[in-house]
């Protein structure tokens, strides 16, 4: 099964040079910091860098494609990650936060009378009306965004895009969310057609041939869990028939997971294998060890994707492919949390073992 992990695996013309994939994930790290870190974890052995949240317009908050210093951004990157022999992709992205209706939590932020803990919820609250009542000229705004995104990744020397399947466009896809009584709501058909329908821009602007990637969300806050399952499956073929090339699935809850457990996901997505077997699919969530990876490979997974393992050893894979041991990773989540606790460092498990060697100095 090593030999599988580490064969060779084609998307779209594009071939990558094994099957283990860097997850898209936020570092908050400086820039210098954050090149740095990209550069180790593809000098690591990885098949290909997903860098996380590319936003689809002019962005005040996030690097943009659509400006020139952002640009210069993206294209650094992407010449790091060549430098290695490792492919690149760009995770497109729209928010789905009401900008205007979080302005009125501001004020009870900064009085502390709501704490971080609190704003969560109360943000989540605002998503469903803002979706349910987002006008159509808007929504195909949002869209012809995506497909101008991934013209200038192309520019940027990106390999390919992954459509945030989350975000809003997962809002669109889900029943807790989408309450709209158009034609991008109701069934699961109406809900996917705003992902479709970016999927389709992206074709047409970069090529029927070019390689499409799609993230989602394998568990649900909805109550009918089965009812999801259901949807999926049906994602998953007409994700197939638009010529998606890879559906990685990742889930909401995994910061609670027990921090024993390892490939949080496996049996759902075992289950839509099963179900839409000719759909390439990888998976994030618990990997911490080669044999992690074979399992996964065993139950029929194309790819494997790592996200905490690699901000904790960027050189875990080519550690695990020389017979090493399993992650340092504690499943702590602190490196999602903690952004900021030490420049140039980010796994807090690294952050201490640094600290007890310089008190012996």
């Amino acid at each position: 099964m090593y030999e599988t992990i580490n064969s060779p695996i084609n998307y779209g013309g594009l071939e990558l040079k094994n099957r283990i994939i860097f997850a898209p994930t936020t570092f908050g790290l400086a820039e210098d910091e954050y090149f740095e870190k990209i550069r180790k974890i593809a000098a690591g052995g990885c098949a290909m860098v997903i860098i996380g949240d590319v936003p689809v317009g002019k962005s005040q908050f996030e690097k943009s494609l659509f400006d020139k210093k952002g640009f210069a951004y993206y294209q650094k990157l992407a010449e790091i990650v060549h430098s290695y022999n490792c492919r690149i992709c760009a995770q497109l992205h729209q928010s789905d936060s009401n900008m205007l209706a979080m302005l009125k939590y501001v004020p009870g932020v900064l009085t502390k009378k709501i704490s971080m803990e609190e704003l969560r919820p109360l943000l989540n609250a605002e998503v469903a009306p803002y979706i349910s009542k987002l006008s159509t000229r808007k929504i195909h705004k949002i869209i012809n965004g995506f497909g101008e995104a991934a013209v200038l990744a192309v520019k940027a020397g990106f390999d390919m895009v992954q459509v945030h399947g989350d975000r809003m466009c997962g809002s669109f896809s889900s029943t807790v969310f989408n309450h709209r009584t158009d034609e991008y709501g109701g069934s699961i058909e109406n809900r996917f057609r705003m992902t479709e329908e970016i999927i389709r821009g992206i074709q047409e602007a970069c090529g029927e041939d070019f390689p499409v990637l799609l993230k989602v969300n394998v568990d649900t806050k909805a109550e009918d869990a089965e009812g999801y399952h259901r949807d999926m499956v049906w994602l998953l073929q007409r994700a197939k028939a638009l010529g998606v090339e890879l559906v990685e699935f990742s889930g909401v809850d995994f910061i609670n997971q027990p921090k024993t457990a390892t490939l949080y996901y496996l049996p759902q997505i075992k289950r839509l294998h099963e179900e839409v077997p000719d759909m390439p699919l990888s998976l994030v969530g618990g990997v911490r060890s080669l044999a992690d990876m074979e399992t996964v490979i065993e139950a029929g997974i194309a790819c494997v994707s790592l996200g905490r393992a690699l901000i904790a050893e960027p050189d875990f894979v080519t550690k695990e492919l020389s017979g090493g041991e399993k992650s340092i990773c504690l499943s702590c989540s602190r490196c999602f949390v903690l952004p900021h606790m030490h420049p140039g460092i980010r796994c807090v498990w690294v952050w201490k073992k640094e600290r007890a060697k310089m008190k012996t100095l």
